[in-house]
């Protein structure tokens, strides 16, 4: 059996039509299930369409189609699982279609064909003979449809491509959220240094081509590198001014003129250069060295886009795109006047890359992983990109294009009345205030408004500097960035937290490859392993909060006391360093852990004797909880904020850390929420943190809620099976109290 289901399963993963594949599928099934009929159903908007049959009417295949509600092949579907009936005749389910020709059959076995728990198809085979098909004769074909899900999937969608449909649909995984509607601008991906070798007819004219792309590019990167110092966002300007300094004739800008005066053409040169010192850079074992192979990269591939396609960049007037790209990189976006840039679809990278951190700090709706995108034919076709639900439109119906633009626009007014309490205090309609504070990593993403419209950062996410760098940053450049943070608050508090890569935030000049990730080295675990670079931290925050008492130092990733207590000692030697270096006296800062390791919530009494506040990381959190990894397609859609066993544990925290006057915040996306942040405030959190863009809809809401009702509210929630009823629950007293639209 083992080799009939391999030979059935290759024969449709190889085949390049979708309806060759299903023909194969029912006629192969048949004949290893030694039965007189195999028939395939593929759901299309939720009807069951016959779409290939051995045994069935051939005339039927496309044309016959049913309801999901309607028939035993719709009791499969609803169900999600195999029906096996001796007489299926019998059935009050059976509906007998003239059409088909299945009068003759009596025995009935179907099974539900099931994509990322999605059913997409129906497989069924009968025989004339009434008996129920075996135990095994079941395994067999439940084994099969579920072998075949995603080759089916696959070649439906190829299908729907090559139908040519107006309206087309695409799915991907939400990088930063929000809704767009624009145009596509598509870009390849990144162009490639295997050009063909061509030699100069003119090396004259190669010459001037050569120097006037160099130019251009000259141009774009000063204009680039301006811009980002006028933002005071010098992480950005950085980047470019590097890639200048390699321009230069003393560097690889001489490079590429030397293989143009050597007789080959503009092209070439770049590609020969740029493939000689990748490789050299490439083979060093010092990591800053090695990483430089990445920046000869990017400036051979300006350069050569100045030669190849100098026009595909510059976009009309005033018109907004939303850019199709395999894999944007951050200096790619950074390319894109702000205004300009109405969303971003990749068919690569991942929710934490560096382009995905800047884009939501630019607060650009992201969708990545969207398979396919690139070999669409959509330049310029209209778009809507929903990231919300990870949905890309292609040429929407007027219907559906008219629908988004009303819900843009009511969004946009919900917006303006969101803002419009800003300024004000979140306190609930019975007096409990409640802190809200915003999580940030961009320094251009941290500005004068952070002091007025939240209570203070409540994560200051320093890993990011280090992920948008080419190699770690040292002490003073450090300094002033942190300074710049803490000036930008005002006299609020900034909670920054210590290094955290690994597991999903890798850095480039620094990899970690481990099997799993998620529980390896990470966060505190790294820094403690390498001192050198966490005591250069500590000192740069410490320095920063000189004269202040803004600094709060968060530990992320804590799994046991004995790491809080070589961190202390650290954060120590720090000050006694500064000291004696200052000769003047620092002081140590408040200092909290990030509660994400359950472990934890059974120590919480020791903790507090060691540190000054917890805050909860529901994410990683909620993924331990579950053992879910959030970023894998397979079972991320077991991660469940809301599931009620998570919501126990947050409320044991809260519990546990107000017995010990441990003061303890929420900093996950949870706090963000809106579902989340009533709950959270239910079970007696007073301070949450949360994107900048979800602040002013929070404080909205908490404005209008009663602690004492939500209290009411969470004993019912605590109660529930699931985090589907919990949600169901909390949206009920939203819409009751006619908060629905602010929830929703």
């Amino acid at each position: 059996m083992l080799k009939t289901l391999r030979d059935i399963t290759q024969a449709v993963a190889q085949a390049h039509d979708l309806q060759y594949a299903l023909q194969q599928l029912v006629t192969q099934t048949k004949l290893a299930m030694a039965t007189e009929c195999c028939s395939i159903y593929i759901i299309e908007e939720q009807q069951l369409v016959l779409s290939a049959t051995d045994g069935l009417a051939l005339s039927a295949v496309h044309s016959v189609r049913l309801p999901i509600t309607e028939g035993l092949v719709g009791l499969v579907a609803q169900r999600e699982e195999a029906v096996n009936l001796a007489d299926a005749s019998s059935h009050p389910r059976f509906k007998l279609l003239p059409e088909v020709v299945e009068e003759a059959y009596s025995a009935f076995l179907a099974v539900p064909i099931v994509y990322q728990k999605t059913v997409i198809g129906v497989l069924v085979v009968q025989q004339v003979k009434a008996r129920q098909f075996s135990e095994g004769e079941e395994a067999f074909l439940m084994t099969l449809a579920a072998q075949l899900a995603v080759a089916i999937k696959g070649l439906t969608h190829r299908a729907q491509l090559s139908a040519g449909l107006q309206q087309r649909y695409y799915t991907g995984t939400q990088a930063s959220k929000g809704i767009a509607i624009a145009k596509a601008l598509v870009l390849g991906g990144q162009i490639s240094f295997n050009q063909a070798e061509v030699k100069a007819t003119s090396v004259a004219e190669e010459l001037q081509r050569l120097k006037d792309a160099m130019a251009r590019c000259k141009d774009l990167l000063i204009s680039l590198s301006q811009r980002f110092d006028r933002e005071k966002d010098e992480e950005a300007a950085s980047i470019f001014k590097a890639l200048l300094l390699l321009l230069e004739k003393a560097s690889l800008g001489g490079e590429y003129i030397k293989e143009v005066q050597g007789g080959w053409n503009a092209e070439t040169a770049i590609c020969i250069v740029s493939k000689r010192y990748i490789e050299h850079f490439g083979t060093m074992t010092d990591l800053y060295l090695k990483e430089r192979a990445s920046d000869i990269r990017d400036l051979g591939q300006r350069v050569l886009r100045q030669l190849i396609e100098p026009d595909k960049i510059f976009l009309e007037p005033e018109t907004p795109v939303i850019l199709i790209a395999k894999e944007a990189s951050t200096t790619l976006l950074a390319e894109f006047p702000r205004q300009k840039l109405a969303g971003i679809v990749t068919e690569f990278g991942g929710a934490n890359s560096h382009a995905a951190i800047l884009a939501r700090a630019m607060g650009v709706p992201a969708i990545i992983g969207v398979e396919g995108i690139l070999n669409a034919n959509i330049e310029k076709s209209q778009l809507i990109i929903n990231a919300n639900r990870g949905q890309v439109i292609v040429e929407p119906s007027a219907l559906v294009l008219a629908e988004y633009q009303s819900l843009i626009a009511a969004q946009e007014e919900q917006q303006r009345q969101y803002a419009s309490e800003s300024s004000l205090k979140t306190v609930t309609t019975d007096g409990q205030r409640i802190y809200l504070y915003i999580n940030s990593g961009l320094l251009s993403s941290v500005d004068s408004e952070t002091g007025v419209d939240s209570d203070g950062i409540g994560l200051y996410r320093t890993e990011i500097l280090f992920m948008l760098k080419q190699c770690f940053p040292g002490e003073i450049e450090q300094l002033e960035i942190y300074r710049k943070v803490l000036k930008a608050a005002g006299d609020k508090p900034v909670v920054m937290r210590t290094l955290d890569v690994g597991g999903d935030k890798p850095l480039d000049y620094f990899p970690i490859i481990e099997d799993n990730p998620f529980l390896g080295w990470r966060g505190i675990r790294l820094s403690l392993d390498h001192p050198e670079l966490f005591l250069i931290q500590l000192r740069a925050m410490l320095q920063a909060a000189i004269d202040t008492e803004q600094l709060h130092i968060l530990l992320p990733m804590v799994s046991n006391l004995e790491e809080i207590d070589l961190s202390l000692i650290y954060l120590e030697q720090a000050c006694q360093e500064l000291t004696a270096e200052l000769g003047k006296s620092i002081s140590m800062p408040k200092v909290g852990i990030m509660l994400e390791v359950p472990v934890l919530l059974y120590q919480l009494d020791e903790v507090a004797q060691r540190v000054d506040f917890v805050s909860v990381g529901s994410n990683d959190l909620t993924q331990y909880l579950l053992a879910v990894d959030r970023n894998n397609p397979s079972v991320s859609p077991l991660f469940d904020s809301f599931h009620p066993g998570v919501l126990r544990a947050l409320k044991f925290a809260v519990e546990s850390c107000n017995q010990h006057q441990l003061p303890i915040s929420v900093c996950g996306e949870l706090a963000g929420e809106p579902i989340g942040a009533i709950l959270l405030i239910a079970m007696g959190y007073e301070q949450l943190s949360m994107n900048q863009a979800s602040l002013a809809r929070i404080n909205y809401l908490l404005r209008r809620v009663s602690k004492q009702e939500l209290s009411v509210l969470l004993a019912q929630a605590l109660r529930l099976n699931s985090g589907d009823d919990v949600k169901k629950l909390v949206t009920e007293y939203c819409e009751q109290r006619g908060l629905l639209a602010v929830i929703s």
